[in-house]
């Protein structure tokens, strides 16, 4: 047993020790003064860094922060077997054209290794209009797969058996009908919705924050998606009803904390508003999930994904008096679109490469790795396959799965954890003063906020302070057109319309018209939406009528002029 005058001797052994690093600290910071060469700041997203880290900057680190793998707080990973026990799903971002031509992306992938499928939609689609619509004219297929009907959704997972593989759709707006199409497709292959696993995006709070790719306003909006809470809790258990996306937002412009502190606050909104509706935040917090953008300053990254863990789960425990799974953060996680560039697009592939092993280092669950060409074009089959080989070389030859979070205990990254923790709890304090989330979207200031970032790093880009090879230093002519491009052509749009021509006209209109109005009815009220737009769905009803359905009760949103 230690004795009083023992445990005293070794207090003052520790606190000798720390005084002996602060003066070899002190004298390493004068030669650096007097040896350093270039007078520039070295920066993160937002603030700069120190040039040395010590166990200086982590004196007053609370220990029990750290603990370790699939123990709480969960800074260093929710699962105790990490990568050994199971990889990341490997999930590339797939979709353009018709069904038809990503169903065929969708079984190249696939058979090129990937594990789960991504799906990204057109513009027409992420707003809520069908393909014939006078305002989907010359987008049809352009950015992602056009998806106006169920009819759609079958073709575009035919041959693919939905109870095998994990699907994740990146809609917003009109995401509670997409979900429904899809749950309607998977009863034609004969797949009880109990058995789908996946993810619906379904996060509209960014959306009026930074994507602006909405149809209703916000508190009906609010209202499908804790319909989506609810409906999936007791019928599509496996699935995630909602991923709480800090990837638009950074893209947008946010820094890394903005990402962290904007993205972690509408996730609490979500969660309120789910226990307002009379929900046991243990039935349906397990199947939220995040999705965070992976953007070029390695270690920044790295510190922010272990923060967002701790502070879920402190959060959740505390606030929401959550147990269990509740607690967990599982994300997926993107390389920054932001950062390719059309100059030398080459170079896109080593930066993805970087990010890709910041978020496997950081402990992502499931990752997509950018196409070298996605700033010119959709990828084309080359690039999209050199990106899904960046991943695996990852996995399979690096060894960084083998340890779990190897960076704990770095004194740089630990400082950096702690620090963007810290600013993420400054910031919910600044959310609360004005109102909380929906009122500072109803007043601009999360929009404000990203606008002035965006502009500050333009700036810093414009004045050189801030490096971007091949754009303003390192420069070199005629790389842009130096890869295939992939075109879409005017052909999808026409197929588009001789289908919805076809589903119109084989349908049974008063079906639709009847369940539409059913739809109308229980809007106005306060039951759960859902099972009636899953019959719309069934009934082969599209994508703008059940849209316009809605809208007929819920109105429009349109965005208030804040600048």
């Amino acid at each position: 047993m230690t004795s009083m005058r023992e445990l005293s001797e070794t207090i003052g052994e520790q606190q000798a020790e720390i005084e002996r690093l602060r003066e070899e600290v002190a004298e390493w910071r004068r030669a650096y003064e007097k040896g350093k060469k270039r007078d520039i700041a070295f920066a993160n997203s937002e603030q700069e860094v120190e040039p040395l880290y010590t166990e200086l900057d982590v004196e007053h680190h609370d220990a029990d922060k750290l603990s370790v793998p699939g123990l709480f707080p969960f800074t260093r990973g929710i699962h105790p077997t990490g990568y050994r026990g199971k990889l990341w799903t490997m999930r590339q971002f797939a979709g353009f054209g018709s069904a038809r031509d990503t169903n065929e992306r969708f079984k190249f992938l696939l058979g090129h290794g990937q594990t789960g499928l991504s799906t990204a939609f057109d513009f027409p689609t992420l707003m809520g209009y069908d393909s014939d619509h006078p305002r989907s004219e010359g987008e049809v297929g352009k950015t992602g797969v056009a998806i106006s009907s169920l009819a759609d959704m079958e073709v575009l997972f035919d041959g693919i058996p939905l109870d095998e593989v994990s699907t994740s759709m990146t809609i917003n707006g009109p995401a509670i009908i997409l979900w429904a199409f899809y749950i309607a497709a998977a009863e034609k292959q004969g797949v009880p919705s109990e058995k789908l696993q996946g993810t619906i995006q379904n996060d509209i709070l960014k959306e009026y924050m930074a994507q602006h790719a909405w149809c209703f306003p916000i508190e009906p909006a609010l209202r499908l998606i804790v319909d989506c809470f609810e409906w999936g809790a007791q019928y599509a258990p496996k699935w995630n009803t909602v991923s709480i996306s800090g990837y638009h937002i950074r893209e947008a412009g946010a820094t890394a904390a903005q990402e962290l502190a904007f993205t972690l606050a509408d996730g609490f909104t979500y969660v309120e508003r789910g226990i307002a509706r009379g929900l046991n935040v243990d039935d349906f917090a397990p199947r939220l999930s995040f999705f965070w953008d992976i953007h070029n300053d390695f270690f920044e990254e790295i510190a922010k994904l272990r923060a967002a863990r701790r502070i879920w789960a402190r959060h959740m425990k505390e606030r929401y008096g959550a147990t269990g799974k509740s607690l967990h953060m599982r994300f997926h996680s993107q390389t920054a679109g932001v950062t390719l560039t059309a100059q030398q697009p080459m170079n896109n592939i080593v930066r993805v490469a970087y990010q890709a092993l910041a978020a496997v280092l950081g402990g992502t669950q499931s990752l997509h790795t950018n196409s070298m060409d996605e700033t010119l074009a959709l990828p084309t089959e080359h690039a999209v396959q050199v990106a899904l080989r960046t991943q695996q070389v990852l996995a399979f030859e690096t060894g960084v799965p083998n340890v779990m979070d190897p960076l704990g205990g770095s004194y740089y990254v630990e400082a950096l954890t702690d620090q963007l923790e810290t600013e993420a709890e400054a910031m919910f304090a600044e959310i609360e003063t004005v109102g909380g989330v929906v009122q500072g979207l109803e007043q601009g200031w999360f929009q404000r906020k990203i606008h002035e970032s965006a502009a500050r790093q333009q700036w810093e880009i414009e004045q050189q302070s801030r490096v971007i090879v091949g754009v303003n230093e390192f420069l070199s002519e005629g790389d842009a057109l130096d890869i295939p491009l992939l075109k879409i052509g005017e052909e999808v749009d026409r197929e588009q319309r001789a289908r919805l021509a076809k589903v119109r006209g084989e349908r049974d209109q008063a079906l639709c018209d009847a369940r539409l109005d059913k739809l109308r009815t229980a809007a106005r009220g306060t039951e759960n939406v859902f099972p009636h737009i899953l019959d719309c769905a069934r009934a082969y009803c599209t994508l703008f009528e059940i849209r316009r359905a809605l809208e007929d009760v819920f109105g429009a949103y349109r965005e208030p002029v804040f600048f």
